[in-house]
């Protein structure tokens, strides 16, 4: 990514990068809070008008970068930032085993440590420091106790903080503390829309609009604090339910375990670019009124399978026992599913809309459960019944493990052209 490869900026944008200026009526303001919808190209705006306002401030100082995770700053963040520092003339040092950037201009150099804030436990990375400054990118997705140390870090005379998030659920500590609270706490509140980044095309909007619904379409799009409420897939209905193909060239197996509650293996077959559930095993001890030991579930499953030469198989990672069980046999490869229940929703509906799987009409039970499967209006926060949930749970460790992020996840920003 290049200077030359964007657009001018937005309204918006420009408020973002310039209002730590002395020229700005937001300078004196010691927080920045941007939050709002998907592709809107607030991030890389703000990492690079953090950039930019530390050299302005200060020299051979220390500052913070922080998301979710190290990985997912580093594609985020650092690796849309560096191309358009270099641009402007900066020089920069990724000092990989250290998680640290080292940023110089002219005579002057700053230190930006890199962190990921995936837990509770997390808090006790950034302890120590002192810092000049610091960015928390998807703050929303971290918890409290990180991102309060993180501020505390910052002791420097004239350190500034600057957050950034996509909307969650209107109970959310830091919409209670931080987006209601902004004007106590001195903050500048800015909120964004697609329409406030100029290089996403009508289409590409369009496109973003067509893959989310219900409380995401809120979120994701129109940038709203909101709660989910009934069902979890709205849309799912006959269009997405077709016989089965002909023709796979690979296959996978999905597994929720249960013992007393119900376990649910679906069996994926690749056809087209497409993944189809095909076939699936489904038992519930209550209803058949005896419950199987992880043998019998391992016959179940090699029946399942048949001659199919399956990658692997992606089990509840809660399954120890069962896991084992496949191991010791020897015949598969067997994975640990990833099991973020609120990604793994979002990454299955994406899937859903954007085509990438399919439910055969030879699945009787996922089928049933789309119908059934509902928001917990009751939970503080956002939390799916625990009912009618298990070959739910088995379609989304499919998708979280074996298709991963969509493709679309991408970026797209706006930044004007150098003029000779």
């Amino acid at each position: 990514m290049q200077l030359s490869d964007f657009h001018a900026f937005s309204q918006k944008q420009l408020e973002l990068l310039s209002w730590w200026c002395e020229e700005s009526p937001f300078h004196s303001y010691d927080a920045v809070i941007c939050d709002g919808a998907v592709r809107s190209g607030k991030t890389v705006c703000m990492s690079l008008s953090f950039v930019l306002w530390a050299f302005y401030r200060f020299c051979d100082q220390s500052f913070a970068l922080c998301g979710k995770t190290v990985t997912g700053l580093r594609r985020n963040v650092v690796t849309p930032l560096l191309p358009l520092l270099h641009d402007l003339g900066f020089t920069c040092r990724d000092l990989k085993s250290r998680n640290m950037l080292e940023i110089t201009r002219g005579t002057r150099r700053n230190r930006f440590y890199l962190f990921g804030g995936k837990d509770e436990s997390s808090a006790a990375l950034i302890q120590g420091l002192t810092l000049a400054g610091v960015m928390l990118d998807e703050v929303a997705l971290m918890p409290r106790s990180f991102c309060e140390q993180a501020v505390a870090r910052c002791s420097v005379e004239g350190s500034r903080l600057w957050f950034n998030c996509n909307p969650e659920h209107p109970a959310h500590w830091f919409y209670r503390e931080w987006i209601l609270k902004c004007a106590e706490k001195n903050g500048l509140y800015l909120h964004f829309t697609m329409e406030d980044n100029p290089a996403l095309s009508r289409a590409m909007r369009e496109r973003y609009r067509s893959l989310y619904s219900g409380a995401f379409y809120k979120r994701f799009i129109e940038g709203k604090w909101t709660a989910c409420d009934g069902l979890v897939y709205p849309f799912f209905d006959e269009t997405f339910v077709c016989d089965v193909p002909e023709g796979f060239s690979r296959f996978t197996v999905s597994c929720d375990y249960g013992t007393v509650n119900p376990t649910s293996m679906g069996l994926w077959g690749l056809h087209d670019g497409c993944w189809y559930r095909i076939d699936e095993f489904y038992h519930d001890s209550k209803q058949k009124g005896f419950q199987m030991t992880d043998e019998e579930y391992y016959g179940s499953l090699c029946k399942l399978v048949g001659d199919r030469p399956v990658d692997r198989v992606i089990v509840d990672p809660s399954a120890a026992s069962f896991l084992e069980c496949i191991r010791r046999h020897g015949k598969f490869n067997v994975a640990r599913a990833q099991n973020d229940v609120l990604a793994g929703i979002r990454r299955t509906s994406d899937a859903l809309k954007s085509g990438r799987i399919r439910i055969c009409r030879t699945c009787p039970n996922i089928l049933r459960e789309f119908s059934l499967y509902r928001w917990d209006e009751s939970a503080r926060g956002d939390a799916v019944k625990k009912e009618n949930d298990h070959a739910m749970d088995d379609m989304r460790y499919f998708v979280s493990t074996a298709l991963g992020e969509p493709s679309l996840d991408g970026f797209a920003v706006a930044i004007p052209r150098e003029r000779g």
